[in-house]
């Protein structure tokens, strides 16, 4: 997959991206990466995947800090944004693309916790950094944003329901956001084939990602999932706020 986006088209521009040791969470850091911005990895306990990400940009040419930070704890969210700051001054692209709530042993509250409490603490803590001019990118699922109108798999209905929870805590800050210049743009994808929550959907629902395949023709991989959200970094924002990546006729017919 080719970068979308063009050289230096994020020149000196800082990122923080959530999520970003693994998956379309490093992805997305790559992309934003090779188009000139300074970019934080951020990890909740993969220190050295992480680090090794950071490592390959900076070897690049670029700037790269690998950060560690449960985004459940707000001491923890505090001392990320603390560093990002003493380092580069401030953050100019906030990527919320961390989730979960699938997860064994992590408690009944954790996907509520994680997908709408510690997103609006991440965003509300970063704001105070985040100048005129500076953009939120929040990823999330065509499963969680459509769940009030269209049906989902039983197994991944508490995950979405939390995911659409954060995402309407987060609309209700626009009007916040807008007054300090700060945009804000919801990227909405389907499944995406090789991602860890895909992976666990197959495993209770076996055949669950074959279905939804041959349901809508195509669904997009990683990287091509994490090229929409780094274009959602420059592109304008629609008047709706949302940005619908791939096939929604499913979900709103």
């Amino acid at each position: 997959m080719s970068n979308p986006l063009a050289p230096g088209s994020l020149a000196d521009k800082r990122a923080l991206v959530t999520g970003s040791s693994r998956g379309i969470g490093a992805d997305t850091v790559g992309y934003l990466a090779e188009a000139g911005a300074k970019v934080v990895v951020n990890y909740r306990n993969k220190a050295k995947r992480a680090e090794q990400i950071a490592e390959k940009v900076v070897a690049a040419g670029g700037a790269a800090l690998a950060v560690g930070a449960d985004l459940t704890d707000h001491e923890s969210v505090q001392a990320m944004v603390d560093t990002v700051v003493a380092e580069w001054g401030g953050i100019d692209l906030l990527v919320l693309n961390a989730s979960g709530g699938m997860e064994s042993g992590v408690g009944e509250d954790y996907a509520l916790r994680l997908n709408r409490d510690a997103q609006v603490d991440m965003l509300q803590t970063a704001v105070p950094h985040m100048p005129a001019g500076s953009r939120v990118v929040f990823v999330t699922s065509h499963q969680a944003h459509f769940v009030e109108t269209a049906e989902t798999m039983d197994e991944y209905v508490p995950v979405a329901k939390s995911k659409r929870a954060g995402e309407l805590a987060l609309r209700e800050l626009v009007p916040q956001l807008e007054a300090a210049g700060i945009e804000f743009v919801v990227v909405s994808g389907d499944m995406i084939e090789g991602t860890i929550t895909a992976t666990l959907l197959n495993r209770l629902n076996p055949g669950a990602i074959e279905g939804r395949r041959q349901e809508v023709g195509k669904l997009y991989s990683v990287s091509e999932f994490a090229a929409e959200i780094a274009l959602a970094a420059v592109e304008p924002i629609p008047a709706d706020h949302t940005k619908l990546v791939g096939d929604v006729s499913g979900f709103t017919a």
